[in-house]
C-alpha cells in the first residue's frame, strides 16, 4: 500500500489527463480501442495523443477512446470531431498522432495524406 503523500502525488500527475475527458469541449479526439485497434498499435496512439494535448496545454480538446470504428484493416483508426466535421485518419501511429495534433488540432489543417480518403 502507498502512503497518502504518494497516492496525492500520483492524483496530482495524473489530473490534467483527466480533465482532458471533460465533455464541454470544442475538440474530440476518438481512438478506436477495440481488441482490432489494439493489436495494430492503437494504444501507443492514444498515449501520444494525450500526451501531446495535455503538453500544449489544449484546454478546450477531449481525447477518448470508443470501440470497433468498423475498418479493421485501417486500423489504429483516430477520428477527429471538430465544428460539426468528421476527420477519420487510418494507419496511425504516436509519431503520425503527435502530427495530427500539431497540424490539425494547433493549425487547423487537415493532414490529408493521414486520411481515410488517402489510403483507399
Amino acid at each position: 500500500m502507498k502512503s497518502i503523500e504518494e497516492l496525492k502525488a500520483i492524483r496530482d500527475k495524473m489530473q490534467p489527463t483527466l480533465n482532458l475527458r471533460d465533455d464541454n469541449k470544442t475538440t474530440r479526439i476518438v481512438v478506436g480501442m477495440a481488441t482490432c485497434g489494439i493489436a495494430a498499435g492503437a494504444r501507443p496512439v492514444l498515449t501520444a495523443l494525450t500526451e501531446e494535448v495535455a503538453k500544449r496545454g489544449l484546454t478546450d480538446v477531449m481525447v477518448t477512446q470508443t470501440g470497433c470504428i468498423g475498418v479493421c484493416r485501417l486500423e489504429p483508426i483516430v477520428e477527429v470531431y471538430r465544428n460539426g466535421e468528421k476527420t477519420t485518419y487510418v494507419k496511425m501511429t504516436a509519431e503520425r498522432a503527435r502530427r495530427v495534433v500539431a497540424e490539425h488540432i494547433v493549425n487547423n489543417h487537415v493532414v490529408t495524406e493521414y486520411t481515410i480518403g488517402a489510403n483507399q
